[in-house]
């Protein structure tokens, strides 16, 4: 089982409100997720700060260009330092080999991994965007393209977490958002799943974001997520 499942999604675009939540939770017991609303607020500096305090940093702004355009930019995020950085598979081989070529050629070497199919598209949303396959098919699709060019793992629901690796290997990584406690609203996801089953079905990285950060007590559900798989 992978160590350090967790992953908390830093939707903050308030620097104030983020210092006192990052202060309040333990770097040993989780790694940050840094995304665009965050990122496009504060820039490198934030990545920076959050490596200071001990943090790994998944830098989550899903790259989706021209493939040298997105070669340079994954040059950059190496050269930020970040543990884990993303590409849209739908950027397709080219884009995909050369973001790996990137990782290849920087010092810094962080896991590189492809987008599938994002949690809050539903299937009905999949077909009007035009894929010839069904949701879960077409995740799978491209989950076997990211593996092909030599990408680290994919982010994918956690519902499809299982066949990835049936399709692809076991040591292939499957990122998951849609992450939801028990109790929880499902928000803007539509493929949910609670961190046990997640876990249960191949997930190697629990991505939860509003029901730790929303929290009065984010180290105390930090803490109980953490405990509950131990026991998976």
């Amino acid at each position: 089982m992978t160590a350090n499942k967790i992953i908390i999604a830093l939707d903050f675009n308030n620097l104030t409100e983020l210092r006192q939540f990052v202060a309040q939770i333990n770097p040993q017991q989780c790694r940050l997720k840094v995304g665009k609303e965050l990122f496009t607020a504060y820039g490198p500096s934030i990545i920076q700060e959050l490596h200071s305090l001990g943090f790994e940093v998944f830098l989550d702004l899903k790259f989706h260009d021209i493939p040298n355009t997105v070669y340079k930019a994954i040059r950059v995020a190496a050269d930020l330092g970040v543990w884990m950085v993303n590409v849209h598979a739908s950027g397709g081989r080219e884009m995909l080999v050369k973001a790996r070529q990137a990782i290849e050629d920087s010092n810094h070497k962080p896991l590189l991994i492809a987008v599938t199919i994002l949690t809050s598209l539903s299937s009905e949303a999949v077909t009007e965007i035009g894929y010839s396959l069904p949701l879960q098919e077409q995740a799978i699709h491209l989950a076997k393209l990211s593996y092909e060019c030599g990408l680290d793992g994919v982010v994918c629901s956690a519902h499809e977490a299982d066949l990835i690796k049936s399709a692809t290997d076991a040591d292939f990584l499957t990122v998951t958002p849609g992450i939801r406690l028990s109790d929880a609203k499902t928000d803007d996801q539509t493929r949910i799943m609670t961190p046990i089953n997640a876990v249960k079905n191949g997930a190697d990285y629990l991505v939860i974001g509003r029901p730790i950060t929303q929290s009065a007590e984010p180290q105390q559900v930090l803490n109980q997520i953490n405990d509950s798989l131990v026991k998976v």
